[in-house]
C-alpha cells in the first residue's frame, strides 16, 4: 500500500510543503512569536525529516520527541488555539500545492495525533 509520503509526491513535495508552510507560519501573527530567534534553516530541516517519517517515508528524524521539542513553547503559553493555527496553516499549504482533500485529511489526522505530546498533556 502506498503511504501518504508517496501519495503526495515524496521528498520534493515535502520539501516544497515545508517551505510554503513556514512562510505561512512566520506571517501568522497568532503563532509567529514562537519562532522568534529560531534558526529557521535548522527548523526546516527537522520539519522535513519529521514529516517524511510521519507521512510514512524513511525515518531519518533525529530531533527530540514532540513533548521534549515543544516543552519550552508550552512554558511560553503554547495552547490548543496555537496548535489549531498550525493545523490550519498545514492544510492551507497542502491545498495551495494541489494536494487532494482526502490526503489533506490524512495529513491532518497524523498531525492531530501529536497534539497531546506537543501541548505537554
Amino acid at each position: 500500500m502506498t503511504n501518504l509520503f508517496e501519495k503526495i509526491g515524496g521528498r520534493e513535495a515535502v520539501n516544497a510543503a515545508v517551505d510554503v508552510f513556514y512562510n505561512k507560519v512566520l506571517a501568522d501573527e497568532r503563532i509567529n512569536k514562537f519562532f522568534e530567534g529560531v534558526d529557521m534553516a535548522s527548523q526546516r530541516r527537522k520539519q522535513i525529516l519529521f514529516l517524511t517519517y510521519a507521512f510514512g517515508g524513511p525515518n531519518n528524524y533525529d530531533g527530540d520527541n514532540m513533548r521534549e521539542a515543544h516543552a519550552k513553547l508550552v512554558e511560553q503559553g503554547l495552547n490548543e488555539s496555537h496548535f489549531d493555527a498550525v493545523l490550519e496553516n498545514l492544510g492551507a499549504t497542502l491545498k495551495e500545492l494541489g494536494v487532494s482533500d482526502e490526503l489533506i485529511g490524512e495529513a491532518a489526522a497524523i498531525a492531530e495525533s501529536t497534539r497531546a505530546d506537543v501541548l505537554g498533556k
